[in-house]
Parts: C-alpha cells; sequence; structure tokens
C-alpha cells in the first residue's frame, strides 16, 4: 500500500515549533526502513498494511509529544501484489507524458 499523509500540531503554545515537531514526525518515518519521500504537502510511504499504519501512529506520536492537540490528514491507496509503486506511478506518468511529445 501506499499512504501520503501530513500530520502536524494545532492548538496551545507551540512556540514556532511546528516545523520542529513535524521533523521528529518525518526521523520516525525514514527510521522505519519503508520505502518514503517527503515533498512540501505530505509524506509518502509504501508497505504493507501493519507496517505502514504503525509507522505513521508512531509520527502521531512523536508529534503528540510536543503538542495537546495533532492534526492528521492521511490518503491510502490499497492495491495487494504491486510493490515499488511509489516510484512506479511517477514512471507510468512521467511515460505517458513523454510519449505525447
Amino acid at each position: 500500500m501506499l499512504v501520503a499523509f501530513s500530520v502536524s500540531p494545532t492548538g496551545g503554545d507551540l512556540d514556532g515549533s511546528v516545523g520542529a515537531a513535524v521533523a521528529e514526525a518525518i526521523r520516525v518515518v525514514r527510521a522505519s526502513g519503508l520505502p518514503n519521500e517527503t515533498n512540501a504537502m505530505f509524506t509518502n510511504i509504501e508497505g504493507e498494511w501493519d507496517e505502514v499504519m504503525a509507522v505513521v501512529k508512531r509520527a502521531v506520536d512523536a508529534v503528540a509529544a510536543v503538542s495537546p492537540r495533532v492534526s492528521l490528514v492521511l490518503k491510502a491507496d490499497i492495491r495487494p501484489g504491486h510493490t515499488n509503486q511509489l516510484t512506479a506511478k511517477v514512471q507510468r506518468i512521467e511515460d505517458a507524458l513523454r510519449d505525447e511529445r
């Protein structure tokens, strides 16, 4: 499965530490060893359901450690039997764009 998620602290007195809290969540994702990438809006992660959701939970917990309230946005593409979709999906689009030229 592929999951795109965004987690951030909300509420309370964060003193500009939103970026630091998000960085801690991304550290959790990168330490997981699962294929992942971070862009301006989301972190994408690929793996089996239980392992991906466990990483998302640990990322939320990392943010919750510094904030009384946490916002989580999550989108999942559940496609059993398919791997390497983090890059393959993008490559299919790039190939289609190249073919149109």
